[in-house]
């Protein structure tokens, strides 16, 4: 089991758009991931009703583990990605970076 712990950039903390677009990266890499608060049950990284309910504010740690030869990989783009302010203009998927 590889795991990976970070505190999450996001100024409103993993909620509805940070969350879809944490979701949505974890079932793209194809691997099972669990995500727990500190102390707290590990649920499915993928499912965005499982994250949301972690109630996850901005700085608080969070950690991320999965299973399989690229466990690795996985998980170090997902951090790269709690790491960044996903609400922020230049985040991805924000309206400000699509039109351009």
């Amino acid at each position: 089991m590889t795991e990976r712990t970070v505190a999450v950039a996001s100024r409103v903390g993993l909620h509805a758009r940070p969350a879809m677009l944490f979701t949505q990266a974890v079932a793209a890499g194809g691997v099972p991931v669990t995500i727990a608060k500190a102390g707290g049950t590990p649920v499915d990284a993928s499912s965005i009703l499982f994250v949301m309910s972690l109630g996850i504010p901005h700085g608080e740690e969070v950690t991320l583990a999965a299973d399989g030869p690229d466990a690795d990989r996985v998980l170090d783009g997902l951090v790269e990605l709690l790491a960044t302010d996903l609400d922020a203009p230049e985040a991805p998927g924000s309206s400000t970076q699509a039109a351009s």
